[in-house]
């Protein structure tokens, strides 16, 4: 199997590159074409240059491509509404159509803010969507987009991604356990933290087994806590793994005491049961996926 990654460096992107390299030849993009320091090349693709996306498809000819790349900066995207649609919405346009006049099956990822957050149950993938900001909006487009292209497709909605790279929550507090006795993180916004070797390690046994009819699935942890509960769990096991020496005291607060430029669902749990059922893939509790996370060799 020939694969094309788009987007290699990203937190998602980097445990893609270990995830997929064992299906065979994997072909990957960056920004600049450059990787960290000892991994390997890149071909360089800026998705902002949109008439580039298909001649990197139509050069490689690979068998499937797998797009790792997103606009995720969320408030940022509200001052930059046209920067966001170009990466998440008009740039997987592009990707998808390519990949529809190759006859090639696309991969994409999208996320729980196309919901609006006020459901009381886990979000079905046929549920209404009505995101809350430009970021979530982006990423609708994008998904509607790559749903009327006409190529092979699996859209998977994921939600709280986190690594021991990039920038993401888990880092931000493991940092400032170091820095502070005290930290103060919101308490009424409900999720499922899921790890980003998680979404690879799935993306990879469903490329392997076929990818099978078009489809948009959701995919995290199962379980769900809130922000301060997850901060809580990620000082406890910092402590027992030895990342941190000891861990603050983690005080919850609502959303209004912290406000942010874009607005937040306050409940985004995903509903799982379509992606186990038709791979067969059980997820671990995000609890047990925070243990393995944190217990990898992965440097800070």
């Amino acid at each position: 199997m020939k694969l094309l990654l788009l987007g290699g460096n990203g937190q998602l992107g980097r445990e893609l590159r270990r995830s997929l390299a064992p299906l065979g030849e994997l072909i990957v993009t960056t920004r600049d074409g450059r990787l960290e320091a000892g991994s390997g090349a890149a071909l360089p693709l800026d998705l902002s240059d949109l008439e580039a996306i298909a001649a990197v498809v139509d050069r490689v000819g690979p068998d499937a491509v797998v797009n790792a790349t997103a606009y995720t900066a969320v408030d940022k995207a509200e001052s930059e509404r046209e920067l966001a649609f170009r990466i998440n919405a008009e740039a997987p346009a592009a990707l998808a159509a390519a990949c529809a006049t190759a006859g090639i099956p696309l991969l994409h990822y999208s996320t729980d803010y196309v919901f609006d957050g006020q459901g009381t149950r886990p979000y079905r993938e046929d549920d209404p969507t009505a995101p809350l900001g430009v970021y979530g909006e982006s990423k609708l487009a994008g998904e509607l987009a790559v749903q009327a292209s006409g190529a092979g497709h699996l859209i998977l909605r994921t939600a709280w991604v986190h690594a021991l790279h990039g920038h993401n929550f888990l880092r931000t507090m493991l940092r400032l356990a170091g820095e502070r006795d005290e930290l103060r993180v919101v308490a009424d916004q409900v999720g499922s933290p899921t790890p980003a070797w998680l979404i690879a390690d799935v993306s990879a046994r469903i490329l392997a087994d076929g990818v099978g009819p078009s489809a948009l699935l959701h995919l995290t942890c199962t379980g769900e806590c809130n922000w301060q509960e997850f901060a809580s769990e990620i000082m406890r096991l910092g402590v027992a793994s030895g990342r941190i020496g000891q861990a603050p005291k983690v005080i919850p607060i609502s959303t209004a005491e912290y406000p942010t430029p874009a607005r937040r669902p306050a409940y985004s749990v995903l509903d799982t049961r379509r992606l186990t059922e038709r791979y067969g893939i059980e997820l671990p509790r995000w609890q047990d996926a925070l243990v393995r996370t944190l217990s990898a060799h992965d440097p800070l």
